[in-house]
């Protein structure tokens, strides 16, 4: 049995990526005989409590651990020294590519601190090859630290069940500069289709709405899966992401999708997307266009695909990682 003490704060922050991935890993590894998940949280969802977490408990007590055999922390946030080997999942590296998507606050936190949370660690977990990568260039990373453990796919997100009625396309994603919306929604004009987009309210000053964009703000899974299997596919035009799960749960409902040439999440997609210079209204408008027509071709593909990524499988692949950390 090995003890793993988790930082779960993320999950009163978000409910994007991160969110997910901590809450299938989480529900995986309750359910193994071998693991005692140890949950350990600070704070609220407010920017006190984010100013105390990333400047006090973050850098000098979380790492105070002491009943655990080994502290993970899902995201780059974490201690700069620690009692017990210290694994930290990084899902992307952004805040490092393209600094002016992101507030003042991560901006300056994240070049000083993130860089002696990895050198701390005993393992890193990258969210994908790709990941792995920009760890290595960026930052440095140490190869040897690096272990690549996909994210997964819900079980509620499948082909069955009820969808969504009308003609339109879909996007999911907070409403922050580097979700790139506001070309997405010029492409969706140039292509006379209707907009839905799911997604929290972010920062940057992103709005959108009105003139064929509907706004829906958050949604519950079940709702977001049927917005999925209604839509005439799925567009996902980050300009920058560590994997992206959206185009993975788009393609286990069954949509087609058209997402960022050149990045993770064509390597999620390994050929079962339309891939397009995101960068460009009228390529993303040609993307949608050519992802309706090739439904027939594309839907088997992601539904294939998306089989390939399992909570369950990411839940043993991180406890081999903890037990490399402690051995």
């Amino acid at each position: 049995m090995i003890r793993v003490a988790i930082d779960v704060s993320p999950l009163v922050q978000t409910r994007a990526g991160t969110a997910r991935y901590l809450k299938g890993l989480l529900r995986q590894l309750r359910e193994r005989d071998d693991v005692e998940v140890r949950a350990r949280s600070f704070g609220r969802n407010d920017r006190l409590s984010t100013l105390a977490r990333d400047s006090v408990w973050y850098p000098l007590v979380l790492g105070r651990e002491r009943e655990a055999d080994v502290l993970h922390c899902p995201t780059y946030r974490g201690p700069l020294r620690a009692t017990r080997p210290l694994v930290v999942t990084v899902h992307d590296l952004a805040v490092f590519r393209h600094p002016d998507a992101f507030n003042r606050w991560t901006r300056t936190y994240s070049p000083k601190l993130v860089p002696r949370v990895l050198g701390a660690a005993a393992r890193v977990i990258a969210v994908s090859e790709f990941t792995r990568r920009e760890l290595v260039e960026l930052l440095h990373v140490p190869e040897e630290k690096i272990r690549v453990v996909p994210n997964a796919v819900d079980d509620e997100f499948t082909s069955d069940g009820p969808a969504a009625a009308g003609d339109y396309v879909l996007a999911v994603g907070t409403l922050e500069p580097r979700k790139n919306l506001t070309r997405l929604v010029e492409a969706a004009q140039r292509s006379d289709v209707e907009l839905r987009i799911v997604g929290a309210r972010g920062w940057g000053g992103v709005e959108v709405g009105g003139n064929g964009v509907r706004w829906l703000g958050e949604v519950s899974d079940s709702e977001l899966a049927r917005l999925y299997r209604g839509a005439l596919c799925v567009a996902y035009p980050s300009l920058y992401e560590g994997f992206g799960i959206p185009v993975l749960e788009a393609m286990a409902c069954g949509v087609p999708v058209v997402t960022t040439r050149g990045t993770a999440m064509e390597e999620v997609a390994d050929g079962a997307a339309v891939l397009v210079d995101t960068r460009d209204p009228a390529e993303i408008a040609a993307g949608i266009e050519r992802a309706a027509a090739e439904r027939d071709r594309l839907v088997p593909r992601g539904l294939e695909r998306a089989r390939a990524f399992r909570w369950g499988a990411v839940a043993t692949a991180t406890v081999a990682v903890y037990r490399q950390a402690v051995s």
